[in-house]
């Protein structure tokens, strides 16, 4: 075959482990060498074993390029020399080869970095609850933490900060709490002055699924997380470019942002198409398939229901010692939602997971029976209704057992309407017939920022 030339062949792949979800990947064509490194990468194809110097050459043309990256190319360069940085990061800040940006830019004489920001769970990732100021063992820069008692940076805080980086993989979905803290930085980059810099990432789930209720901020100028549905469809880099744009709505002063973008990336990827290695976001995010249900599961925190923390397979398990497994596996499936089906499964958590010690989780050693969820379609599955499904489900199964944190769940889904209707016996169809309106006000503007095809 010419070198110029490369075919690509339909292919499926599938995985019977419970770790991975099935998906149908579709590659055909023959594409020049030249026009092929301007596209989208394709999805991963297994390697073989002795792959050759030259085929591990094109997979690396074919990877996306992240924004850490083309920090160090001289278009992006001079924003940080001979600047005074403050970076707000923790353990995903790091390049494909998992060097981590504190390391880079501390290895750089022209560059100074003055302190570092840290979000939950700590700048190098290994806490699982609120995190304290502390210093960087690595370089001996002093570390603030941004999820305890302070959530944003104080004037004093950036009197001797010229510009703030921020580097770390969100996941997709409203609630996971890196993209608060980001937006709680860029706001006080806003309010004094200082320069912003996002470097994007992939949203690991697409760019492309926004679902979900938005809750009493609906309609309003997305100025920060409170005014996303549950997922987005957006990437670290536009959320940032909508906060700070829509802040002029408000008539409040706007930051002075640099996003620096990703290349060959595309709305319709999954992270396992990209390329790039996965870092897990969180000590309970351990793979995609965790960040896919993560939105259809993460609600029930506010229950007292298991959403499977302290287990290799959190959010993916459903589960209270007092169900019947079976029972609520078979309710779940005849709800016949696409792209997902449910089994039964008996766990246990503990409050260490994959090495890590977590914040105690529901039950943790006692023995739960519950449903698993096993995406098999991802680009059909809803996982945003399916939360809604999977709460009806337990209410009309266990109205005895079943217990609501109201002021959790309300703070999950951003309004108290989704929780008393479903508690009055309303049906899920009917509950999610009410969020095409806010969908689309958000859609309207969400288009405004986006980035990538």
């Amino acid at each position: 075959m010419p070198p110029r030339l490369l075919v690509f062949f339909i292919f499926y792949i599938g995985s019977m482990k419970p770790a991975r979800f099935v998906r149908p990947l579709f590659l055909a064509g023959i594409l020049s060498a030249s026009l092929f490194s301007s596209c989208s990468p394709s999805a991963t194809v297994p390697s073989e074993a002795k792959a050759s110097a030259g085929n591990v050459q094109a997979k690396q043309a074919e990877r996306v390029t992240i924004g850490i990256e083309r920090l160090l190319t001289p278009e992006f360069l001079p924003f940080i020399q001979n600047r005074r940085v403050a970076v707000l990061t923790n353990h995903t800040g790091v390049m494909p080869d998992k060097s981590h940006i504190v390391d880079v830019l501390h290895a750089r004489p022209d560059v100074k970095l003055v302190k570092l920001f840290s979000p939950e769970h700590g700048i190098r990732g290994e806490a699982d609850t609120h995190v304290s100021d502390d210093t960087d063992q690595r370089t001996g820069l002093k570390v603030i933490s941004l999820y305890g008692k302070v959530r944003k940076p104080t004037p004093e805080m950036l009197q001797d900060v010229d510009l703030i980086l921020f580097d770390i993989q969100d996941v997709g979905a409203r609630f996971y709490t890196y993209i608060a803290t980001m937006n709680a930085v860029l706001e006080a980059a806003a309010e004094n002055g200082k320069q912003m810099m996002v470097l994007d990432r992939p949203n690991p789930i697409t760019g492309l699924y926004v679902d979900g209720a938005v809750g009493k901020e609906a309609k309003q100028p997305v100025i920060g997380p409170n005014h996303l549905p549950i997922t987005h469809g957006m990437t670290v880099g536009e959320l940032a470019r909508m906060f700070n744009g829509e802040r002029a709505a408000r008539k409040l002063p706007q930051a002075e942002l640099i996003v620096v973008p990703m290349r060959r990336y595309a709305r319709s990827l999954w992270f396992d198409q990209t390329g790039l290695p996965w870092v897990k976001p969180s000590p309970n995010m351990l793979n995609l398939t965790t960040a896919t249900v993560y939105p259809a599961t993460c609600l029930l925190e506010g229950t007292n229901v298991s959403e499977g923390r302290g287990t290799l397979q959190p959010f993916e398990f459903i589960g209270a010692p007092w169900i019947n497994g079976e029972q609520l596996a078979r309710q779940l499936n005849s709800y016949q939602l696409a792209g997902v089906t449910f089994r039964p499964v008996q766990f246990k958590p503990d409050s260490v997971v994959d090495g890590i010690r977590i914040y105690p989780p529901k039950f943790v050693g006692q023995t739960c029976q519950g449903a698993q969820m096993v995406v098999t379609d991802p680009n059909r599955f809803k996982s945003a209704e399916a939360s809604v499904y999977i709460i009806h489900a337990l209410q009309k199964l266990y109205p005895g057992q079943l217990e609501y944190k109201d002021s959790r769940m309300d703070g999950l889904w951003k309004t108290d309407t989704i929780r008393k209707r479903l508690q009055a016996g309303e049906s899920p169809a009917a509950i999610i017939a009410s969020w095409p309106e806010e969908l689309a006000y958000f859609k309207q503007v969400r288009a405004k920022y986006l980035l990538y095809p």
